[in-house]
């Protein structure tokens, strides 16, 4: 009978290669890192349409609600720029200020005589003379109190704003014992507009009120509709200078 031979054999590790299998961990565990970093970077297409199209975006011309989806498909805004506060809903304060005062023109009693713009970086409510003063007076009409009270409700919001109230009136020459030219009467409208802000809780600070009379009309003064337009009070908001 052959005997059966058995061969041991003897497995060694070499100690300069032991390294390899730490090596191989590692690179097993950076694996798993950048699968996991693609799984999170990646989403599913038709969740993602939905979770977008659920944001409703209001256009200020129409009351009629309409996803963002739909906007961005619209070819004439195909160059238009979303940035992510657009998404998100949030907003510069200038952006919001100047959508509150809009709003505020829009919806008052007297919006025939409101206006808003942004020029040279400032915000500007230009509220026709009509609605706030009679003819050659610097008193306040009563009418005239629940419009700048809605005003002030906002104005008290956003205390970073300082607030220039600037009195303007037309061409035509005026001469009393109280106001013995434009000049005078386009302050005190000013300033008297200034004191009821003031009485209804806007702090001081901030505030500032100068009249200018004709010099700075909005239309040429030929026609009494073009100075109907200059005779006005403007509220010029521009943002405080932060103090070091």
């Amino acid at each position: 009978m052959r005997d059966n031979t058995y061969n041991n054999t003897f497995i060694t590790y070499d100690d300069d290669a032991t390294w390899l299998v730490t090596y191989a961990d590692l690179m097993t565990l950076l694996l798993v890192f950048f699968v996991l970093l693609y799984t999170l970077t990646s989403f599913e297409r038709n969740q993602y349409s939905k979770a977008v199209d659920s944001i409703k975006i209001r256009i200020e011309s129409s009351e009629e609600l309409i996803g963002l989806m739909d906007l961005v498909n619209i070819p004439e805004l195909l160059d238009t720029r979303i940035t992510l506060e657009d998404i998100t809903g949030l907003k510069s304060r200038e952006k919001s200020l100047f959508e509150d005062l809009s709003r505020f023109a829009r919806s008052s009693s007297e919006k025939e005589f409101l206006s808003t713009r942004i020029q040279d970086g400032k915000i500007i409510v230009n509220i026709n003379g009509k609605a706030l003063f009679g003819s050659g007076s610097a008193s306040l009409n009563p009418s005239a109190a629940p419009v700048i009270d809605d005003l002030v409700d906002i104005l008290y919001d956003y205390p970073d704003y300082t607030i220039n109230i600037k009195g303007h009136t037309d061409d035509l020459p005026i001469s009393t014992e109280i106001f013995p030219s434009n000049w005078e009467l386009s302050a005190i409208r000013a300033t008297t507009v200034l004191r009821y802000l003031i009485s209804r809780g806007l702090s001081p600070d901030g505030l500032t009120a100068t009249g200018y009379g004709d010099a700075m009309p909005l239309l040429p003064n030929t026609s009494e509709e073009n100075r109907a337009q200059n005779r006005r009070v403007e509220f010029v908001l521009e943002k405080k200078e932060a103090r070091n």
